[in-house]
């Protein structure tokens, strides 16, 4: 019988979903209630290209620093409790973080167990493994080695790019004593995490509805009470802000997800298995979740220096938008001495009529450049539109004076076999123990779709907007983005499966219609979720659109007018 098997639940509380997180978080998830352990997601996307820009300027550096200050006032109290820590804050540089923690530990006076896990920093390797010239190539590492640092006595665990449930995956496998093929509890714990690690998004924040929220002044950051089965159940600390409900971690589920499988390092979860019931106020069970074998490639996070950008936005007021538009463009076309490699226009109608205020009057023209070469999109770029100040448009104005370019990067998500990335836990004592790759693997395959509900009854309807039914949440996954719909009755489900389709998608968002979308179907959710390529460019650092993380792509979606059946609205 495993470690843990039949008895209570494990408690583990998430305290960051971001590099820059509510920083008193930790505190308050440690003193707010009891729990086993506390975790920290601190590794997004563009967090690993910041991060390697700091290591660039000082190979010390590399992880976030925050994470410091945050035990600094925190470890002793994790300590008094009996709370151990584990947290990706180590970002390229867990070893460097944990020596960081381990001189706080000495200069607060803490006797500290601090052990970390590394292997995932393929850097030096790029050329070797077809990466190219790279900033930082980081493998996405399972729970193992965390598991195996738990195990071992340490109080507090950092690592490097481990998936962000893997944070939460780790101690639940560690005190359940689970093995590498219980699939079904650890594809259970990965749906856990992947609902908590982003923080107050699974209680409240970022909420479709979120006028039902009562209190989001200042959310409760969510816990997982993980059983031996893995099943799970989603709360948070009594007498703190926000929502616990269905909706919430529905919305959680479905954020930056592709199809029903969900692949992780250590198992590959069935998120069209997950079943979502209330079980009392501020709390959601989630259970029935199967998993299978994970796949035998790890993903990469990818990140280099694309080139150079600058970008100026000019202020349309009044009347003849698309005409001064038309204008300033030809102009500024004409007067650059240089063409970029990269030049985008995108014209937002922000402007309305007869408008009360001069703001509400205008639209706003944005021109944006790209180069390899900074001088071709530096200061005489920009200058050549402040040059046009008084030989323009009728108002010209801008919202900012000329400046030189900025670099930035490129995200580019790449793959390697397993068994080519070491996997390392490191003791507080030095021992290193390696962390042998899955054996048992399965590629990932599509899934068969689920069959459709019956078509809903025909009726008369209302043109309304989407939202007026259905909650959505959205995000990035590199150039893709995700938007997952949900509806909260059956009759409402069937509606929405035969409704939203990939061809109504593309009429609803014409961003989307000349790229490839695929849709899925998650009946346990009522739910479709739409994987949309290339439409984020080459990633959130790339700024191919004003929303470069699609963060508002499902908000957008929702104030759609579609014709809603009105025994819909009564439900």
């Amino acid at each position: 019988m495993a470690s843990g098997e039949g008895g209570s639940p494990v408690r583990i509380g998430n305290c960051s979903g971001f590099y820059g997180d509510r920083h008193a978080a930790m505190r308050e998830m440690i003193t707010g209630g009891d729990l086993d352990y506390v975790t920290g997601d601190y590794l997004a996307e563009l967090t690993m290209l910041i991060l390697a820009r700091d290591r660039a300027k000082s190979p010390e550096r590399g992880y976030a620093k925050t994470f410091l200050t945050q035990l600094e006032e925190s470890l002793g109290l994790a300590l008094e409790r009996g709370v151990q820590i584990v947290a990706n804050a180590g970002g390229l540089n867990p070893a460097g973080l944990a020596t960081a923690v381990r001189a706080l530990a000495e200069r607060l006076g803490l006797a500290v167990t601090v052990a970390h896990v590394e292997g995932d920093d393929l850097i030096s390797r790029a050329d070797e493994l077809g990466f190219g010239a790279v900033l930082s190539a980081n493998a996405y590492l399972g729970a193992w080695g965390i598991a195996d640092c738990l195990q071992s006595g340490a109080d507090v665990v950092v690592t490097g790019r481990v998936t962000d449930a893997s944070v939460i995956v780790g101690p639940a496998a560690a005190h359940f004593g689970w093995t590498r093929t219980d699939y079904d509890a650890l594809a259970g714990a990965v749906a856990a995490g992947h609902v908590i690690e982003c923080g107050t998004q699974a209680t409240g924040g970022n909420f479709a509805f979120f006028t039902e929220v009562s209190d989001l002044m200042h959310a409760g950051f969510p816990i997982a009470e993980i059983a031996a089965d893995g099943s799970s159940v989603v709360t948070k600390h009594p007498g703190t802000g926000g929502l616990v409900s269905v909706d919430t971690v529905t919305a959680q589920l479905l954020y930056e997800i592709g199809g029903p499988r969900y692949a992780n390092p250590d198992v590959t979860l069935r998120i069209d298995s997950a079943t979502l019931a209330e079980d009392g106020p501020d709390r959601v069970r989630i259970s029935g979740v199967r998993g299978e074998a994970p796949p035998p490639t790890l993903k990469v996070s990818l990140n280099s220096v694309g080139g150079f950008r600058n970008s100026m936005t000019f202020v349309l007021t009044g009347l003849d938008i698309e005409a001064k538009a038309d204008l300033v463009r030809r102009q500024l076309e004409a007067n650059m001495t240089v063409t970029p490699d990269e030049v985008e226009w995108t014209l937002a109608r922000t402007d309305h009529p007869d408008a009360d205020t001069e703001e509400a009057a205008s639209a706003l023209l944005r021109c944006v450049v790209r180069d390899p070469d900074p001088a071709k999109v530096g200061r005489h770029f920009s200058s050549a539109a402040v040059e046009l100040a008084l030989a323009s448009y009728p108002g010209f104005t801008t919202t900012a004076p000329p400046g030189e370019g900025q670099v930035y990067g490129l995200f580019t998500p790449g793959y390697v076999d397993a068994t080519a990335v070491p996997h390392v836990a490191v003791h507080a004592d030095g021992v290193r123990v390696d962390v042998p790759p899955a054996t048992d693997t399965r590629e990932l395959e599509p899934v068969d779709p689920p069959p459709l509900p019956d078509p809903p009854e025909g009726g008369a309807t209302r043109r309304l907007p989407l939202g007026t039914i259905a909650g959505a949440r959205s995000g990035d996954k590199g150039g893709d983005a995700n938007v997952g719909v949900w509806v909260r009755t059956d009759a409402q489900w069937q509606w929405l499966a035969h409704t939203l389709t990939v061809d109504a998608l593309r009429q609803l968002l014409p961003e989307t219609a000349d790229l490839a979308v695929t849709r899925h179907l998650l009946p346990n959710l009522r739910a479709v979720n739409f994987v949309i390529e290339g439409i984020l460019g080459r990633g959130v650092a790339h700024q191919a659109r004003f929303d470069p993380q699609a963060k508002g792509l499902g908000e957008w979606l929702r104030s759609r007018h579609v014709d809603i059946p009105e025994g819909l609205l009564e439900l």
